[in-house]
């Protein structure tokens, strides 16, 4: 079968490679769609330290079960649509032993640590699978990046007596921005492109702020009667937003950090000591799928509005180069793989 390889940075190729096999708890999920991300690009860069070569990338999946092993329970039928949590959990770790097992110390997420889902079939462990009967295959495939930002809501503890604001309008900041506003949160998003702006408002951001026209402090001020955010989540992973979060949150607020900086970035610690800030980090997503999928469900938002474009498989290498060439221009790129 055929499947994408990522050779070495800068060149993509569509290799054969075996059929999968299943395990005795094993699926074999023929792939429909698969959505493109952040670190896929940085894999396509050679900028993941993550990543070794040749690599399979892909993690956000929707597909269809076409087999299963036999100790695979009843309730897995043949012919459900499913999603799937691309994250390892050793079981072992101090992460794992306390039931974060998003952040296990040894995880491997698909086309990151081991090769990917960018294949025509997998094979995956059926306590990895989430299956709807309502979502379109493009939709199963927005529900690993939505789940991302969700968990990042989940970590600020955002609830609806707070205002949230949300550095970046990529994927997973558009997930934290629909988390938050279903949680009754009143959500401020920045950016600085308006149609990512756009973009969030549709998702149910209440004011946009585009950083490069508008005097971000003096508009957060103006929002929070002079108090600062409630919540400040950054997805973006710069070392002006990494402080901007520590400096717009309110005493006794909350900061949670999604992105990270390619570099050091000096820290405003008296601010944190001073407002007593509880300052996390968001990685991958603990148990919030089935949240994410309802919210998908509910069709509240027009989710499947920020998938950028949809390619073929074997057009997977040019849509890489193109989004590496212009950032700004993606928030989200589906490779269709089968027919629906």
């Amino acid at each position: 079968m055929k499947a994408v390889c990522l050779r070495k940075p800068g060149l993509v190729e569509i290799i054969n490679i075996s059929e999968p096999s299943a395990g005795l708890e094993d699926v074999i999920i023929k792939m429909h769609y698969v959505g493109l991300c952040g670190s896929d690009l940085s894999a396509f860069r050679g900028a993941s330290p993550m990543v070794s070569y040749p690599r399979i990338p892909g993690h956000e999946v929707s597909g269809v079960i076409i087999a299963k092993g036999d100790n695979v329970p009843d309730w897995v039928k043949l012919g459900s649509n499913v999603t799937v949590s691309p994250y390892t959990n050793c079981g072992k770790c101090p992460a794992c032993r306390i039931g974060r097992i998003n952040t296990c110390q040894f995880n491997q997420t698909l086309g990151v640590q081991r090769d990917g889902a960018l294949v025509e079939r997998i094979a995956i462990p059926f306590s990895k699978i989430y299956t709807s009967d309502k979502l379109s295959f493009q939709e199963l495939a927005l529900v690993e990046p939505m789940s991302v930002g969700y968990h990042a809501a989940n970590r600020g503890r955002v609830g609806e007596v707070d205002t949230v604001l949300v550095f970046g309008c990529g994927a997973i900041g558009l997930g934290a921005i629909a988390a938050s506003a279903r949680k009754g949160a009143q959500v401020i998003a920045v950016d600085v492109d308006d149609s990512k702006l756009a973009m969030a408002a549709k998702l149910g951001a209440r004011y946009t702020i585009n950083s490069t026209s508008e005097d971000l402090q003096l508009r957060v001020k103006e929002l929070t009667d002079g108090e600062g955010v409630n919540v400040a989540i950054e997805a973006v992973g710069l070392p002006m937003t990494t402080r901007s979060t520590i400096e717009l949150v309110a005493y006794a607020g909350r900061v949670v950090y999604i992105g990270y900086t390619k570099e050091d970035t000096p820290f405003a610690t008296k601010l944190i000591v001073s407002k007593e800030l509880d300052v996390v980090g968001s990685r991958n997503a603990l148990n919030v799928f089935p949240a994410v999928i309802r919210m998908l469900e509910a069709y509240e938002h027009p989710f499947t509005d920020l998938i950028t474009r949809i390619i073929p498989f074997t057009e997977t290498g040019q849509a890489l180069a193109d989004w590496d060439k212009t950032p700004a221009k993606t928030t989200k790129i589906l490779v269709k793989v089968a027919e629906e």
